[in-house]
């Protein structure tokens, strides 16, 4: 990833990949979940839920290493064992409950999640005998030119029988050019002992995407933003363009709510019904919007919240800032809410009119009903009912 910051920490429509693996985990019930972590292991633990115990993999010597550690942390297990990884996100409950019930009901020793993809590079490849049993995966650069023909490939995911996994996992020779342990050597080793191995094709083979660069994880970000953008439209949120919508995981959004093109919405967003957002607005983290809100072109906020019935429709910033309900804040108004020092709240209370390009000055209070000018900047609080205009802003006066 050429990054500081570990590779599953990367985030996935806003949040860490790792995140959407933990979730599939959980989902299957497991008896118990382990995380092998290595590569800057203090950063991921922070993630990693109390429900997941934690083995360190101090040496980085493969996956084969990995699951070696794993089964330490599994003593007295018996059963069937999964194996998932931290970069492979977009898979779904569905494919792995169906990877589970074949290996089960079949009593397979071994099941691998292969896939078929017509530009098979950088993955292993699926190598079958001639009564078409797995008999062993080569990786990519250890592929001949024959191999790396070859459709099928592994995606990493592999359900094993316990007690035969742990009866052969010493077997294992560290690769000669990495010096690391491969665990999809185990499948040749099994084939070898005449256990039985098998592999089971997912149906869509981007979810078996796994993520080694900046690309690849592009293109799983717009995997992921396709299905949060289907399910939105799918409980009744109206997304005019979803292929230049961007909106992050878990945002919750009431139904009869248009989003128009260019929207970026981040992480812990929350958005009403019968709303109108965009285009080109950005709703920043925290960001609160109750029913019948019109957050309109070139709007910016954060850690904010808008009440039901208000409209801030061009050219805004809104941030840190309680606005109440039916108020209008004009074109180009923003709240100044950073001092030099830290963020203060300005609180626009029901009723307000705020006057295009008025400058409103944290912290600071407008009152119900209450008036602005067009082109004031706001120092002080105005009080209900109250108009004020001029820079800085003074009460009218009338003669």
């Amino acid at each position: 990833m050429k990054s500081d910051v570990p590779k599953v920490l990367h985030p996935l429509c806003g949040r860490p990949m790792l995140r959407f693996v933990l979730d599939l985990a959980h989902s299957l019930h497991p008896e118990k979940t382990v995380a092998v972590l290595g590569h800057k292991q203090e950063q991921v633990k922070k993630i990693i839920p109390a429900w997941v115990k934690i083995v360190p993999q101090e040496k980085l010597l493969g996956t084969g290493d990995a699951v070696k550690k794993a089964l330490a942390a599994l003593a007295g297990f018996k059963g069937s064992v999964l194996i998932l990884y931290g970069d492979i996100p977009l898979l779904k409950k569905e494919s792995i409950d169906k990877l589970l019930k074949f290996h089960i009901q079949n009593q397979i020793d071994a099941t691998i999640l292969s896939a078929k993809l017509n530009k098979p590079a950088g993955y292993g490849r699926v190598l079958r005998d001639k009564y078409c049993a797995v008999r062993a995966i080569v990786e990519d650069a250890d592929a001949n030119a024959a191999e790396k023909d070859i459709k099928e490939i592994n995606t990493g995911i592999i359900c094993f029988n316990k007690e035969k996994l742990s009866g052969v996992l010493n077997r294992l020779k560290a690769n000669n050019r990495k010096k690391e342990y491969y665990l999809t050597d185990i499948v040749g080793i099994f084939y070898k002992k005449g256990l039985l191995v098998d592999a089971i094709k997912i149906g869509d083979a981007k979810e078996a995407l796994g993520i080694n660069s900046r690309a690849d994880l592009s293109r799983a970000n717009a995997v992921m933003q396709e299905r949060i953008n289907c399910r939105l439209m799918d409980s009744g949120v109206t997304i005019v363009a979803p292929e230049h919508t961007f909106i992050s995981y878990g945002t919750k959004i009431g139904r009869d709510t248009i989003i128009y093109p260019f929207t970026v919405i981040e992480p812990n967003v929350r958005i009403g019904k019968h709303c109108l957002i965009g285009p080109f607005a950005h709703l920043r983290e925290n960001t609160v919007l109750e029913d019948d809100v019109t957050a309109g072109n070139f709007i910016e906020t954060v850690r904010s919240k808008i009440g039901a019935k208000s409209f801030a429709k061009h050219l805004c910033y809104i941030g840190d800032t309680r606005v109440g309900k039916s108020v209008n804040i004009g074109a180009g108004s923003v709240t100044a809410n950073f001092d030099g020092k830290k963020k203060n709240i300005t609180r626009i209370e029901g009723g307000a009119f705020i006057g295009s390009n008025t400058v409103m000055v944290a912290p600071l209070k407008i009152g119900k009903k209450a008036i602005t000018g067009a082109g004031s900047a706001v120092t002080k609080n105005v009080a209900d009912k109250q108009i004020v205009v001029g820079v800085p802003a003074r009460p009218l006066v009338k003669k």
